[in-house]
């Protein structure tokens, strides 16, 4: 259902506020570009730091400007399971075609307690497709295999989005899942490497900046060119490095703004990049030739 290159899309600020034209014009570029489906309100797009307000406000307005071109799959993930199960109604409601949803982070749920907050917010929005999203070093817990195995079995639980950094976790999910989940890699250093193995394509935070790149690197993956894909993967190496030099999305959100393409505005407790990292990203986007 969800396959390519799926971008983790920033949300623009203007003066504290939501920079609708902005968001607009980031959109429009993702789908010239061959993204295949657009993610908002997930860690890239600060979802921390939206109000509920601004979340289904982000969420409604990326709906009504892909119009249906590509997928939208909303990030609704939330440490309490009934807060998981109202932002996933609301983009239900809005018109997204499927939810992201973190593990539960912080108050570190067992492995039952992951399998039954996921069940409750799926039993919540019958027929809503779910991804699940595996990061344990936002969480503090890793989902396992077998857990997985068991999300599987819920109909509108339909992919893992995987970002433990793990190969070994990789081949064990293919192993106990098989293909009764779609498995989309949550790093984009990675792509090549869990698309090889049957992954569905990628989420990614490098999108923001080279959609047509990413996308390119998926489009050969799926199509089986496993040495276009490699090459691909290789090149963007040095700038995906650089995406992440400091916390995402502190540095895409950077090179956007290096680039033109949005201001150069963060939350609380995020903070503009220290000197010497910024230049040391500038120098790799200038690599790429992505600056003015």
């Amino acid at each position: 259902m969800f396959a390519g290159s799926l971008v983790a899309l920033v949300t623009p600020f203007k003066n504290g506020k939501i920079d609708e034209q902005r968001l607009a014009d980031l959109i429009e570029w993702q789908i010239r570009s061959g993204t295949h489906g657009i993610v908002p309100c997930g860690t890239t797009g600060e979802s921390a730091t939206l109000s509920h307000e601004e979340h289904t406000q982000v969420v409604k307005l990326v709906v009504e400007i892909v119009k249906k071109r590509v997928p939208v799959i909303a990030g609704t993930g939330s440490n309490c399971t009934a807060e998981a199960i109202r932002l996933t109604r609301e983009a239900q409601e809005v018109g997204a075609d499927g939810a992201l949803m973190i593990s539960p982070y912080y108050n570190r749920p067992t492995q039952e307690g992951i399998y039954q907050h996921y069940k409750a917010v799926a039993q919540a929005v019958p027929g809503f497709p779910i991804i699940f999203y595996n990061i344990p070093s936002r969480t503090g817990s890793n989902i396992e295999p077998s857990t997985m195995a068991r999300l599987a079995e819920i109909e509108n639980i339909v992919g893992v989005k995987e970002a433990a950094g793990s190969i070994d976790q990789v081949l064990n999910i293919f192993s106990t899942c098989g293909d009764r989940l779609a498995v989309l890699s949550g790093e984009d250093s990675l792509t090549f490497s869990m698309m090889s193995l049957g992954g569905k394509g990628v989420i990614s935070t490098a999108a923001n900046v080279v959609p047509r790149e990413m996308a390119d690197l998926a489009n050969a993956c799926l199509a089986r060119q496993w040495d276009k894909a490699a090459q691909l993967q290789i090149r963007l190496i040095p700038l995906i490095r650089a995406l992440f030099i400091e916390t995402n999305p502190i540095p895409v959100k950077t090179a956007l703004a290096l680039m033109g393409r949005c201001q150069l505005e963060l939350r609380l407790p995020l903070v503009p990049m220290a000197e010497e990292n910024r230049a040391k990203l500038q120098t790799v986007l200038r690599q790429y030739s992505l600056l003015p």
